[in-house]
């Protein structure tokens, strides 16, 4: 395998770890929970809850994979053009921000998921 494809894959993979991870920590209780239900604040199920915080964990994973591929496509396209026409800079940059928007659009999914259990 070549260096520069070895590293690239390992840099996804440690970027996918991380947001797996860090997605996960959605499952921990929201702080201030026994508060709300002191008040009286109707309370959810709580399978309901939990495959809510799943699923929410799950769109951020997935897409944040999913951007991290296409970027990885589109960024190594971008670079075989700029070796022959470097004035294409500007018009390649935005492809690559289109892909990195695949990932904002899951976060936002999540937070759309996590206002609705609330």
């Amino acid at each position: 395998m070549n260096k520069r494809v070895f590293i690239a894959t390992t840099w996804t993979l440690a970027a996918a770890v991380l947001a797996v991870f860090s997605t996960t920590l959605l499952l921990v209780p929201a702080v201030g929970a026994e508060e709300m239900a002191a008040v009286g604040a109707p309370r959810l199920a709580e399978s309901v809850w939990i495959w809510g915080m799943v699923s929410a964990a799950a769109a951020t994973a997935l897409s944040a994979l999913a951007a991290a591929y296409a970027v990885g496509q589109v960024g190594s396209a971008a670079m075989g053009v700029m070796a022959e026409k470097p004035e294409a800079f500007g018009r390649l940059l935005i492809f690559v921000g289109l892909a990195e928007g695949i990932a904002i659009y899951g976060l936002i999914v999540s937070v759309l998921i996590l206002t609705a259990l609330e």
